[in-house]
């Protein structure tokens, strides 16, 4: 008798713990797009929010100017598709870092669909129509507030548990969190890693990624800060350059926008210096053969935190 409760008692337990884990997954562009979606977050965050729209967490696969960084990826990379309809999420490499939410809420379907709006827009004979619609697709797959304060907020998952669905994590613990639209981020708890470099550092560049099926080398840019900012008795995080505050508020433009030509210019000639020191002179090898001769000493001096440019 003992031996059947215990064998009653397992078959009730599995399916709990089944139903416990269950991951509801996107199946379309816009069902991904819907989940993470933080328009709601402008009814009280709206200078944040404003910062955050032209920011390129804002547009993480169009690229610069309004390009479409994925499309080497599908047409000419080892990762290269015959035809969309051959794409699954592990296509896409990139979306550890350019879109995290899809590679644990999103289903090779919309991999899919993401390939074919690449196809569409890179298609010199496709109409002008059908190529903005295909943009307009790409551009709905966003790094939104939700990624970053709920999504990534935990590192230490094994012990901390992974974030909880009803939280917003930022700064500091709150006992209520207003979320106007819909009542899911209703408590706001205090992130340990939200303030440290390490954050960013999860998208921000360790490289190079061996765990894909071809190992990709991307940016290292938060290996540079560490080894070479870092060892050299610098002490500023990612956050204190890339999100200074502006009347008392972060920066969510985590500037430099490469799209700004101006401010871009500007941020680089405050952090590298160029040094150029020449000599000219005549060289005489024979009698009446003067050749002129010119020597060139460049140094480059890069005061920020890490190399430029990197990712």
């Amino acid at each position: 008798m003992k031996s059947k409760s215990v064998m009653l008692l397992l078959l009730l337990t599995v399916p709990l713990m089944a139903s416990a884990q269950t991951v509801t997954k996107a199946k379309t562009i816009d069902q991904l797009a819907a989940m993470f979606d933080s328009a709601r977050c402008k009814q009280c965050h709206a200078e944040i929010y404003g910062q955050w729209e032209k920011s390129h967490h804002a547009r993480p696969l169009m690229g610069v100017a309004g390009g479409l960084m994925l499309t080497p990826l599908v047409k000419s990379s080892a990762f290269q598709v015959k035809s969309p309809k051959d794409a699954t999420l592990r296509t896409f490499p990139c979306f550890k870092c350019h879109l995290p939410q899809a590679v644990a809420y999103a289903e090779d379907s919309l991999a899919v669909e993401l390939t074919q709006a690449l196809f569409t827009a890179s298609d010199k004979d496709a109409p002008d129509v059908d190529k903005a619609a295909a943009k307009a697709k790409v551009a709905k797959l966003q790094i939104t507030c939700i990624v970053c304060h709920n999504e990534m907020a935990i590192t230490h998952k094994l012990v901390l548990g992974s974030p909880e669905k009803d939280v917003i994590y930022g700064s500091k613990d709150m006992a209520t969190h207003g979320d106007p639209s819909e009542k899911v981020f209703t408590k706001g708890k205090k992130s340990a890693i939200l303030s440290q470099a390490v954050f960013c550092g999860q998208c921000h560049g360790t490289g190079p990624n061996y765990e894909f099926d071809y190992p990709v080398q991307c940016a290292t840019l938060y290996g540079s800060y560490q080894h070479n900012y870092l060892s050299k008795g610098g002490f500023q995080t990612c956050q204190e350059c890339h999100m200074k505050k502006v009347g008392g508020i972060a920066d969510h433009l985590f500037p430099p926008n490469w799209n700004d030509k101006a401010s871009t210019s500007k941020m680089l000639s405050e952090n590298i210096s160029l040094d150029v020191q020449t000599l000219g002179y005549q060289s005489l090898r024979k009698a009446g053969a003067l050749t002129p001769m010119i020597v060139v000493n460049t140094m480059i001096l890069n005061k920020a935190g890490h190399r430029i440019p990197d990712g």
